[in-house]
């Protein structure tokens, strides 16, 4: 099943319920994966279905923000896929319980440069809390046949009043501020200033004004493109990879003027999990493998956390995927690391009213 029609299946089957949610994957075990949807792909985890004989129970998410709030009011899961932004908000709260990591297949090959980054996966007692597993960008996506290579020189062109009506960018805070922060000239978004919440806050309003609908997963922009509904998106690597593979006339400007996000994403351990250990860390050994990371990178699209196994893929392959020079690649990127908790419900306060209008 393409991406696009799981995730049409899976957004069919959601139900959300006061305080958990209620919709789950097909299929049994003991194991409870709290993720986004798409995740549950079985080839992300093939070594735990061979020794099981059944796929994880999973449950699914909009947002962290959603997850982190159902998780607080009861929900019970044994393993998350939070992202970086999340995790020290995560930890603080103490739903997380620290990683056995001579139980994880593989931690030694884990990406140096993510596993270096501070405060993110191991604190600084020596602790790891976080399994770095996925990572890519939010940069410009745009469809060739209505927007010239020029025009998309610049992440300003989501404000650029000749495309009223034909723009989408996430319903995600840290997405929108990302794109926000880059245009005002921010590479590290811990350090923004009050004014430069402002410009940043004041572009978003104008972006706001072009803005056709705010998505919420690959589903929505999928059907946006191929419905000829939007030309600009500030998306997500998968989306370009599948719409791309289906024919689509859609171009990734990874080296616009002010730069891409990047964002890394990965597994945590519950606190309260109900499940057993082994087979968490089963889990977290499967989507670790080698093999995985070449599935990874030519279906979603999204570098993997081992570095063994990213190293193994044909170069080629790396390279039509933006990931053959990694120092070039994080050259220009706001890494989308934690911001202070009082910035962030700023930012949280502030996009609320920006979409209100």
């Amino acid at each position: 099943m393409n991406s696009m029609l799981r995730r049409l299946a899976l957004a069919a089957a959601l139900t959300v319920g006061a305080g958990a949610v209620l919709a789950y994957a097909e299929g049994g075990g003991d194991l409870v994966v709290f993720d986004w949807s798409g995740y549950e792909d079985p080839l992300l985890h093939p070594d735990y279905t061979a020794k099981y004989g059944a796929e994880p129970t999973f449950a699914f998410f909009g947002d962290e923000d959603e997850a982190f709030e159902k998780m607080r009011a009861g929900f019970k899961a044994d393993i998350a896929h939070p992202c970086s932004q999340s995790v020290t908000k995560w930890r603080a709260a103490g739903i997380l319980q620290p990683l056995d990591t001579s139980m994880i297949t593989g931690w030694k090959d884990l990406n140096p440069g993510i596993m270096a980054m501070k405060d993110l996966a191991v604190t600084a007692d020596g602790k790891a809390w976080f399994m770095p597993f996925d990572w890519g960008n939010t940069s410009l996506l745009y469809r060739t046949d209505k927007v010239t290579a020029q025009e998309a020189q610049s992440l300003r062109i989501f404000a650029d009043p000749k495309f009223k009506g034909r723009v989408t960018i996430g319903d995600n805070v840290d997405d929108a501020y990302a794109l926000a922060s880059l245009v005002v000239g921010l590479k590290d978004w811990t350090k923004m200033t009050d004014a430069q919440f402002l410009e940043a806050s004041a572009f978003l309003r104008d972006v706001h004004k072009n803005v056709r609908f705010y998505w919420t997963d690959d589903t929505d922009l999928n059907q946006a493109f191929t419905g000829n509904e939007v030309d600009l998106v500030w998306g997500w690597n998968e989306t370009f990879v599948t719409l791309k593979g289906q024919g689509m006339p859609i171009a990734m400007n990874r080296d616009t003027k002010e730069g891409i996000s990047t964002w890394v994403c990965g597994y945590v351990l519950m606190k309260d999990a109900p499940g057993k250990l082994d087979q968490a860390y089963d889990f977290l050994s499967a989507v670790n493998a080698h093999a995985v990371s070449d599935y990874l990178v030519k279906t979603f699209g999204y570098g993997h956390g081992n570095s063994v196994g990213m190293a193994a893929i044909d170069h080629q392959v790396l390279t039509d995927r933006g990931f053959d020079n990694l120092d070039k690649f994080l050259d220009k990127t706001l890494f989308q690391q934690p911001v202070p908790p009082e910035l962030k419900q700023r930012m949280v306060t502030e996009f609320e009213k920006i979409k209100a209008g």
